[in-house]
């Protein structure tokens, strides 16, 4: 008999739950080092209803965090990596891939109530503020990811409301806004680390392969564990 492919993740939450995964539908905004990651491990757990939206293409700088990001990538879209990277890892996945600018900013695909879960892995705090809001309008759980460059250490992640986070500097611009919009909670990952301080002066925000990898891994186990809940 032929093993199927998931059969190691039933044998841990059950046949049940593999298949309500299967069912579920998941927007992942922004798919970079965190995004990217999510999304892996969101399609190997058995999630088979992505949506992914980026307008960015690989550059070079990726290469160093992100799991889409080669050599041969560079200069191509990251949803169409992504999409073609799901596909050859569970061929039945319908992905939906967009760019913003084709959704009037992004944030206007939330109006689908398909949508199970949001994954919030964008960096600019206008866009974050749009999706959260959107997805409070709309009832959608969503998770949003805070600030993950200029660390060194993964194990100091942690999933949390977003006014009790500490530290972690776009937490706290993000909690004095979500605040002014009225929004009572917000789950997030954050890290409690302080930022390194670069050595060379640059607007660029330092990064490592094994830290943004791990907050897209403990974001797509948290979205996971929600569901089957």
């Amino acid at each position: 008999m032929e093993e199927k492919w998931n059969a190691r993740t039933a044998l841990l939450i059950g046949d049940e739950n593999v298949e309500k995964l299967s069912k579920t539908k998941i927007i992942i905004y922004g798919i970079g080092g965190v995004g990217s990651f999510a999304v892996e491990g969101l399609i190997r757990a058995g999630v088979e209803n992505i949506v992914i939206v980026d307008n960015d293409v690989i550059s070079p700088s990726n290469l160093n965090r992100q799991i889409h990001a080669t050599i041969s990538n560079i200069g191509k879209l990251k949803i169409e990596c992504m999409k073609e990277r799901i596909l050859s890892i569970n061929p039945n996945v319908k992905v939906e891939a967009y760019i913003p600018d084709d959704i009037q900013g992004g944030e206007e695909i939330l109006i689908d109530n398909t949508i199970t879960y949001v994954v919030d892995a964008v960096d600019t705090v206008t866009t974050k503020l749009k999706l959260i809001k959107r997805a409070k309008e709309q009832n959608i759980p969503i998770i949003s990811c805070m600030g993950t460059g200029n660390k060194l250490d993964p194990t100091q992640f942690e999933i949390e409301d977003i006014y009790k986070t500490s530290v972690c500097p776009l937490a706290k611009v993000i909690r004095k806004e979500v605040k002014k919009m009225g929004i009572e909670h917000l789950k997030v990952l954050y890290s409690k680390e302080e930022p390194k301080k670069h050595e060379i002066e640059s607007r660029v925000p330092a990064s490592i392969s094994f830290v943004p990898s791990v907050a897209g891994m403990i974001i797509a186990g948290e979205v996971i564990k929600d569901i089957m809940s």
